[in-house]
């Protein structure tokens, strides 16, 4: 069996571990590749997502034997056989577990940003991976987990080797594997994209996961049919499926569809502070990856505006069915597309934002758009900011020109990105009054 991808590889795992929603589980997934699968378990499961972290202890100048495992909350798990066999100063190996224990406290601190580890106290936990290849760094997670006092200890991948799942399903209460292929060299070989998981983006997956509410619409319907949660949007006629995250309040006035730039993706931290910003407002937002992950391989994608806002545009017909006005957000090069599907797709778009924008790469079609638009820009972004001040010129549609004083391309600067957020949210909401043009419904 092979998998599309994490986020695949995750929902297919949900699949069988229903059965689990009502044993008041926690879902621990291993970084970094192992939280993308774990956040959809999650999301099946309507359960709690959180991060495991451990680290193998290493016998000194033997690095591959390890003596043991170190978990959060104190927990050490260590076999004495092989500290014998070793003939280790102990020393040398408590020298190790210092070391170690300071990066899991470092890792820790990374990931999860503050927040305190779930308790795992009489619960089920469900310890998710990629996938496995010798099974140590899961098998030790496995007895972190039991360590920290959870009552049942579940195990789930996606794929592993047929000898390391009998290992593995006879140390856990339950042992879950989708594939267990005879001839099995890599995980990555299982999966069409195996692109590396990000810090970034297991910080954020954990952010959005740590806690559901028992309404979390991860798996829900809207009721007109519309998901909220993870959404697979057809383009290319159908040919190419893009990955979304849809946010759909009830009543929601009108939705804004994220275009991001190059180099991003629908996981960015950016463009997903101001969506929520938005849906505190009450809006609905859309944020997806306008690339396959083949695609963005090749950096020319990333600039071809026009088959970019091709996909705008289909996705944005797609979305006719939720029966509100659409907005556009873009970000960078994102603008651009956002700009020239707006131009296409003239009585459809209800307003247009354009964050840090290049909209010289939409220049043929400037005079086109219709759509009221916003342009946000970095007073220190000097190049962009020329740009901007020329496409508001070109513009023959309602416009405005927002300067963020000393802020620079990506708008880290303290506070830069909230003063995006707000300009954002108050653009929108000022043209989705009732007067404004609804999108049309199917």
């Amino acid at each position: 069996m092979r998998f599309v991808d994490r986020v695949d590889a995750g929902r297919q795992l949900a699949g069988r571990l229903t059965h689990l929603r009502d044993e008041n589980p926690v879902i621990l997934g291993l970084p970094r590749g192992g939280v993308p699968v774990a956040f959809q378990v999650a999301r099946g499961l309507g359960a709690p997502l959180d991060v495991i972290i451990v680290r193998k202890l290493g016998v000194p100048f033997h690095k591959e034997l390890g003596f043991g495992a170190v978990g959060e909350g104190g927990v050490r798990v260590v076999s004495s056989d092989i500290v014998r066999m070793s003939r280790v100063d102990e020393d040398d190996l408590a020298e190790v577990e210092r070391s170690e224990k300071a990066e899991l406290a470092r890792q820790a601190e990374q990931f999860r940003g503050g927040r305190e580890r779930i308790p795992l106290e009489g619960r089920t936990a469900v310890v998710v991976d990629d996938g496995i290849a010798t099974g140590a760094t899961a098998a030790a997670a496995c007895q972190v987990a039991r360590a920290q006092g959870a009552a049942r200890v579940v195990l789930a991948v996606p794929v592993a080797p047929p000898d390391a799942a009998a290992t593995l399903g006879a140390q856990v209460d339950e042992f879950i594997c989708l594939s267990t292929p005879a001839l099995f060299s890599a995980v990555g070989e299982w999966y069409r994209d195996f692109s590396q998981t990000s810090d970034e983006e297991v910080m954020e997956l954990l952010r959005r996961g740590s806690a559901p509410a028992p309404d979390d619409p991860g798996a829900q319907a809207s009721p007109d049919g519309v998901r909220t949660g993870p959404v697979e949007l057809p383009v290319d006629g159908g040919a190419t499926t893009l990955a979304g995250d849809l946010t759909l309040p009830d009543g929601t006035p009108g939705l804004v569809v994220f275009a991001h730039g190059s180099g991003s993706s629908r996981h960015s931290p950016r463009n997903r502070a101001v969506a929520e910003s938005l849906n505190a407002a009450g809006l609905g937002t859309l944020l997806f990856d306008l690339l396959t992950s083949e695609e963005e391989t090749d950096r020319a994608n990333v600039f071809a505006i026009e088959p970019l806002a091709q996909r705008l545009v289909e996705v944005t017909r797609w979305l006719r069915r939720v029966s509100v006005p659409i907005c556009y957000f873009g970000a960078s090069t994102g603008a651009a597309a956002a700009l020239w599907a707006a131009a296409d797709y003239p009585d459809e778009i209800a307003a247009v934002v354009s964050r840090g924008g290049r909209p010289d790469l939409a220049w043929p079609r400037l005079g086109d758009v219709t759509a009221p638009t916003l342009l946000i820009v970095g007073g220190r972004d000097e190049t962009v900011l020329d740009l901007n001040r020329q496409a508001a010129a070109r513009l023959n549609c309602e416009n405005r020109l927002a300067v963020v004083p000393g802020a620079t391309h990506l708008f880290e600067e303290a506070g830069a990105l909230d003063t995006v957020a707000g300009l954002a949210r108050d653009w929108f909401t000022s043209h989705l009054a009732p007067s404004a043009p609804a999108a049309a419904a199917s």
